[in-house]
């Protein structure tokens, strides 16, 4: 029998959608050994349809995005209770993803900022959304905006993790492909990633230099064989999961940390900061501030997908 599958995105772009879409030809395949029973991005089924199914009828939801309102979470429940797996899928619903970095601020901060201070916004009448309100004699409602962004797990239980930002579209058809043939690991696994760093991957010059200046990707060229951290540019490899086939680093970028951290790291952030200090040249306090004093933004550096699973979580109110 074909499997029966869902699909979904919570508070995400869509990338992780069209990493499915990314499987080419391969997606006949996909759809030879599952049915879909709900893909809002792309077929027509109504929630109506899933509160109709019985509990456990889907083999597995494949859950993208974060938990940013009471719809996310409403659906994320329902789901939960129709699927016999969870699949978290994503850095956003594995780490709460860049959707996270808005635990920097309040719901009210965030609506504030798009609704009347953007630069691009134009409101003179300072209309803000309402959750509930009448229109033409009709009843409209808008999803509550949560004050903090949460991981998939965080709300729910979640069975199996495939990473990335979006995940490579390889992995999520072998993850697929798994449980077509009742192949699936343990729970808890990560599927499709690596068990090692990055960096143990990462085919560039290591342990060699020390640095004394940290550079911004447009102020330095980068040279072709040494590690991009020993050249001075802040790259997570050395705190990220492996798994990736090194998309960023072959195309001279350093990476940015969406496969999130290795299974024994409790906060991605912070072993980065540790790896960092690894490569410093200055041994004294004040130099070494002195030159982690010109990281633009380290809170957006060091989490820029992890804030909302990190020890820190967000700012609090």
């Amino acid at each position: 029998m074909k499997l029966k599958i869902g699909i979904y995105w919570g508070a995400a772009c869509g990338g992780c959608d069209v990493a499915i879409l990314d499987t080419h030809e391969k997606l006949l395949e996909i759809a030879d050994m599952a049915d879909i029973y709900l893909w809002p991005i792309a077929m027509d089924f109504k929630y109506s349809d899933v509160r109709a199914m019985k509990d456990g009828y889907l083999d597995a939801v494949l859950f993208s995005g974060g938990v940013r309102n009471s719809e996310n979470e409403e659906i994320a429940k329902l789901l939960r209770r129709k699927a016999k797996a969870m699949i978290a899928l994503g850095a956003c619903a594995q780490l709460g993803g860049v959707p996270g970095l808005a635990n920097m601020y309040t719901r009210e901060e965030v609506l504030r900022r798009v609704y009347l201070e953007s630069e691009s916004t134009t409101n003179e009448k300072g209309i803000m959304p309402l959750e509930s309100s009448k229109e033409d004699g009709f009843d409209l409602e808008l999803p509550r905006l949560y004050n903090t962004v949460k991981t998939l797990n965080q709300v729910v239980d979640v069975d199996y993790t495939i990473p990335g930002c979006p995940p490579a579209s390889l992995q999520i058809y072998s993850a697929l492909g798994l449980i077509a043939d009742d192949m699936l690991p343990k729970k808890g696994s990560v599927i499709g990633a690596g068990d090692r760093a990055l960096c143990d991957e990462c085919a560039r010059k290591k342990g060699e230099k020390t640095i004394t200046r940290i550079y911004r990707t447009h102020e330095k060229l980068p040279d072709a064989e040494t590690c991009f951290l020993e050249q001075g540019f802040i790259c997570l490899g050395p705190a990220t999961r492996s798994g990736c086939g090194s998309r960023c680093i072959k195309s001279w970028t350093p990476c940015r940390g969406c496969y999130g951290p290795l299974d024994d790291v409790s906060d991605q952030g912070i072993k980065m900061v540790s790896a960092l200090a690894s490569v410093m040249e200055p041994k004294e306090e004040k130099d070494i501030n002195a030159l982690l004093d010109t990281v633009v933004d380290p809170l957006r550096t060091f989490h820029r997908f992890s804030l909302a699973s990190s020890i820190l979580r967000r700012k609090k109110a």
